[in-house]
């Protein structure tokens, strides 16, 4: 079983959890994943790895609450444990395949869409652990839906932008990165999108304009996490891939987004019934 040490509420319906796994934690890497399990009665739901302590042997997890799975992760509490708590999955970065020489010779550029912040911050830190900054837009609908903004302002030079206007600047995260561009004469060799699909398409629009590679982090569903079902193929290239086993980060700019919203969207309107697990699973209790 794998405990939950600690807990904390990050906004409406977002939560943080540390999980004592030390394998996990002994093999994890900055853009992996882990796929979870309440109980045996529980949906697989996948995770990404948001920070990890090999010495101590804890990971830690965001969760938003959209359904009834991630409902039943947000309602676990400090001592009560996962069933499965299955990785490291999936491939790390592409930034670690560089030496640090070669790091400091990059301009990196994080764009992070709601708990899309979360997972650029294993990355952004293990840059700041090399000595090389990196920037990090942060985007949210308004400011009350900032996660992770204090400790990404501890290892990154961080700009905010939310669509009310509430703080940073007002607009989308592609406008920010316009300004940042054209006004304020930023230049960057590299970006890393991490959120929303249609964030990350309109992220990859934006960064070809100014001619800068992407790298994109795809929120497919996922059944098996072993690339056995199928359930998480895009289009790559104009070929298929999986992102459980040959992911979660792909070259945006080969991406078919359309195709990708169109499989992640099937399953928006079932209905919510779930009255054969409710007698069963503890987390509405």
């Amino acid at each position: 079983m794998f405990e939950i040490i600690r807990k904390r509420d990050l906004a409406p319906a977002i939560t943080e959890m540390r999980v004592y796994a030390p394998a996990v934690a002994a093999a994890a890497k900055p853009g992996q994943f882990v796929i979870v399990r309440t109980d045996k009665y529980g949906e697989r739901i996948p995770l990404t790895i948001c920070d990890f302590s090999p010495e101590e042997g804890w990971v830690t997890i965001v969760t938003q609450a959209i359904g009834y799975s991630t409902t039943c992760i947000n309602a676990l509490e400090p001592g009560q444990a996962f069933a499965d708590f299955v990785g490291p999955l999936g491939n790390p970065s592409d930034l670690l395949e560089l030496s640090d020489e070669e790091l400091r010779r990059e301009r990196v550029l994080f764009v992070a869409g709601g708990v899309g912040t979360a997972p650029v911050y294993p990355q952004a830190k293990w840059l700041k652990e090399r000595g090389i900054e990196c920037d990090v837009i942060i985007g949210a609908k308004t400011k009350d839906l900032f996660t992770y903004v204090d400790e990404m302002r501890g290892v990154a030079r961080v700009h905010l932008c939310t669509d009310d206007g509430s703080e940073g600047f007002h607009g989308m995260v592609t406008a920010l990165l316009d300004k940042l561009v054209e006004q304020d004469g930023m230049k960057f060799t590299r970006c890393v999108a991490i959120g929303p699909m249609i964030m990350m398409k309109f992220t990859t629009m934006t960064a070809r304009k100014h001619s800068i590679p992407v790298m994109v982090s795809l929120n497919a569903l996922m059944v098996d996490g072993t690339g056995m079902c199928g359930a998480c193929r895009v289009t790559v290239d104009g070929k298929t891939r999986f992102t459980c086993v040959e992911g979660p980060e792909f070259d945006g700019y080969l991406v078919d987004f359309d195709e990708a919203m169109r499989r992640q969207n099937m399953y928006r309107n079932n209905p919510k019934t779930h009255w054969h697990l409710e007698d069963k699973c503890n987390c509405t209790k």
